[in-house]
């Protein structure tokens, strides 16, 4: 079955998810960000059935969220190499882990968590802030429409 398009909604959220609303491409972009680039490294990685994994790529070029560059070590393999919109995704995919860590597991159990690369300590949690640094509830955001500038 189609999927609705959510192209031309005015929501940002609903235009978000028809570009990468689905887990593969999510973590298509988890594993560029984390230095995969080849198809085979994504398949391995993934356990994605190469049809899929194909379709799921050529959407991720087509929206700009990855480019292909020929391979960085003169092979005759292409690279699948993620653009600045796709580097971008990173804070998405930082509140998913956090959300993920705070809500999926049981005491004890293990998961993964991201940290600072530098000093190996865990990110500081991702939260809603207004224009003055203040930390917001869920009450106190409203969505408002505006012209994109």
């Amino acid at each position: 079955m189609k999927r609705k398009s959510m192209e031309n909604s005015v929501c940002s959220v609903a235009r978000t998810l028809d570009v990468i609303g689905d887990w593969w491409s999510l973590l298509i972009v988890r594993d560029a960000l984390n230095g995969l680039t080849r198809f085979g490294e994504f398949q391995k990685n993934l356990g994605i059935a190469k049809n899929m994994l194909t379709q799921r790529l050529k959407q991720l070029v087509e929206q700009g969220i990855l480019e292909v560059r020929p391979a960085a070590d003169g092979s005759a393999w292409n690279e699948y190499v993620l653009t600045d919109k796709g580097r971008a995704l990173q804070t998405v995919l930082v509140a998913l882990s956090q959300w993920g860590g705070e809500h999926l597991y049981e005491c004890a159990e293990q998961c993964s968590v991201l940290v600072d690369s530098r000093q190996r300590q865990p990110l500081r949690k991702l939260v809603p802030q207004a224009q003055d640094g203040r930390e917001l509830a869920a009450d106190e955001i409203l969505p408002l429409q505006r012209t994109h500038p």
